[in-house]
């Protein structure tokens, strides 16, 4: 008896080949993204051996896509987006003005038709937020402030993202006329505004009284399946009433449950059902792919690769420079965006769908995302690299820092002024998050002098209020470091975990004032020996206070002798950092 199976078979197939080449990929330190989109191609029409159903597949993927924009919308936070409106919102309104326009040029110099060009200028403006947080996780950059801006620039470009999927239909149903357009635009905000208000008015009513009350039942399945339910009830809505996009109801949907109670759970039940689907939905993707795309149209992907590789990083670098912020700052920025991925598949997919978008422009989009996520992971690796190089350079340094460098000027005069004119030792303390805040009040209530440096200018202001020293910028800037009064300080406690930061700031330090002792915070034990090299006196180690504080947890619990606990406690810190004192590093020989 046969079987006709070509669910099972497609599911099979693409699950197989992503898992396969995920893992070659992940081990060759590329994205496993990049083995996902390999496999589509794999097993799709345009390659000789098992050819997947692709209409099938493609069904698979409207549920990835679903699920990815349940989860942006479930994490979605304003705040993230409050704290860099200010630069965040210009910044990606003129980039994607400026590559949509690129994208229009690039695609009638090809011949393309004007709304092709338009949608593949905003699909290659958009970034993929997985890999921009894998690869700020990565290089544990997602709580630095360049972290931080990044990650409230995806948030504009989400926001960004919601707008085109509405503009998409309007532009497919407005004919030729200018005044077509405006009306079919009208229009859809009209119904998107229906759309939101029915979401938000009713839904955040009654959806936070269903999830809880199926949570009340203890059920994880039936949970789980209310945040299904609930996702593609609200998708399906906006698609069929509103003729909006699925991907948009479904962010909406994400919103709504990210306001309830039991968000938490929700994220956490919908994680791995969200990845699964989104790697069907990147498999999908792949299959549409013609790898002789390549040598058809050559000009075209290095045209499309220099928007995406070269003035999408360059304008995010501009923006943030100009708006005062630093080289280091716009450098991760830049690189974060250099790709592209998620986003633009969903947008191309919607732009195909009504016929704005051709196979040309998909197979492109494919190319685009497998060059630029494939170099993403390296250019983060090279950032400290070339950052060094450009320090070496003092006059293109000067440049690059000077809007940021007369930013910090003005809004450190005053604190600056009171430092200089002080006189003793003092501490700075870099970074005055919970773990700083802790350090300055030891010292304050030992008498000791502190300076605050940080690069949230709320946080400064907060400090300055207090009639205490703040300095607000990037301490590992000379000026910075001297406006704080490094050449008195006998301490500089680094309280940020994150190397990338680490090392310039240590270098200009100890250049400023060798008699400065550095006392560093570090995540991992392997950092020990770069820290030595680099001249720290002292370190904490996340990875061993963490032993250290499990151990002595588990033996108090058990009523072990306190004695025989700090005994312990010595070796388990002798195992973990090669010392009888944890934080304690060997100060170099001068």
């Amino acid at each position: 008896m046969s079987h006709d199976t070509p669910l099972l078979a497609t599911l099979a197939a693409a699950l197989l080949a992503a898992w396969v080449l995920g893992l070659l990929a992940q081990r060759l330190r590329f994205s496993p993204i990049v083995g996902y989109l390999l496999a589509g191609v794999a097993i799709g029409p345009h390659t000789p051996g098992f050819v997947a159903d692709l209409q099938i597949a493609s069904q698979l993927a409207e549920v990835g896509v679903v699920l990815l924009m349940f989860g942006v919308g479930l994490h979605f936070h304003v705040q993230d987006l409050m704290e860099v409106k200010g630069v965040a919102i210009p910044g990606v309104v003129v980039k994607t003005l400026l590559v949509a326009g690129l994208g229009f040029a690039i695609g009638r110099a090809f011949g393309w038709p004007a709304a092709d060009g338009l949608v593949l200028g905003v699909a290659l403006s958009v970034a993929s937020t997985v890999v921009l947080l894998r690869g700020l996780e990565a290089h544990n950059l997602v709580a630095t402030p360049a972290g931080r801006m990044a990650i409230g620039w995806l948030v504009v470009e989400d926001i960004l993202t919601v707008v085109v999927l509405v503009v998409i239909p309007a532009l497919s149903e407005s004919g030729a006329t200018s005044s077509g357009l405006m009306k079919a635009i009208g229009i859809a905000v009209l119904k998107l505004i229906g759309l939101v208000l029915l979401v938000f008015v009713v839904g955040s009513r009654i959806v936070p009284w269903i999830l809880v009350r199926v949570a009340r039942l203890r059920s994880h399945e039936l949970f789980t399946l209310s945040i299904l339910a609930i996702t593609v009830a609200i998708a399906s809505l906006a698609a069929v009433v509103f003729d909006a996009s699925i991907a948009l109801g479904a962010f909406l949907a994400g919103m709504v449950v990210g306001q309830t109670r039991v968000s938490q759970q929700a994220a956490a039940d919908a994680l791995p059902l969200r990845d699964a689907f989104a790697v069907l939905f990147f498999v999908s993707v792949g299959m549409l792919f013609d790898p002789s795309f390549l040598a058809r149209e050559p000009w075209l992907l290095v045209s499309a690769l220099a928007v995406v590789l070269l003035v999408k990083p360059i304008l995010a670098f501009a923006t943030l420079a100009l708006f005062g912020y630093s080289t280091r700052s716009a450098l991760v920025v830049g690189v974060g965006l250099g790709q592209i991925g998620e986003f633009s598949f969903i947008l191309a997919t919607l732009g195909r769908h009504h016929g704005l978008l051709s196979e040309t422009g998909e197979h492109l989009l494919v190319a685009c995302a497998l060059v630029s996520i494939s170099l993403n992971p390296f250019l983060f690796r090279g950032l400290e690299a070339f950052e060094s190089a450009l320090r070496r350079r003092p006059a293109i340094w000067n440049a690059l820092n000077a809007v940021a460098t007369r930013r910090a000027a003005v809004v450190n005069a005053e604190a600056g002024d009171a430092i200089a004119a002080g006189e003793g030792a003092l501490a700075i303390i870099v970074g005055f998050g919970p773990v700083g805040q802790a350090v300055d009040r030891g010292l304050r209530h030992a008498g000791v002098e502190t300076v605050v440096i940080d690069f949230n200018m709320d946080t400064v202001s907060e400090v300055s209020g207090k009639g205490r020293h703040a300095i607000f910028g990037d301490a590992g800037h000379d000026l910075i470091l001297k406006a704080a009064g490094i050449s008195r300080a006998t301490q500089l406690i680094v309280a940020l975990p994150h190397l990338v930061n680490r090392i310039p700031l240590m270098t200009a330090a100890r250049q400023l004032n060798s008699r400065c002792k550095i006392f560093v915070r570090a995540r991992y034990i392997r950092e020990r020996d770069e820290l030595v090299q680099e001249g720290a006196y002292a370190a904490c180690f996340e990875e061993a206070e963490a032993a250290v504080a499990l151990t002595q947890g588990v033996l108090a619990d058990l009523g072990i002798e306190p004695a025989k606990i700090a005994a312990e406690i010595d070796r388990v810190r002798a195992e973990t950092t090669g010392a009888a004192v944890a934080t304690m590093v060997p100060e170099p020989k001068r």
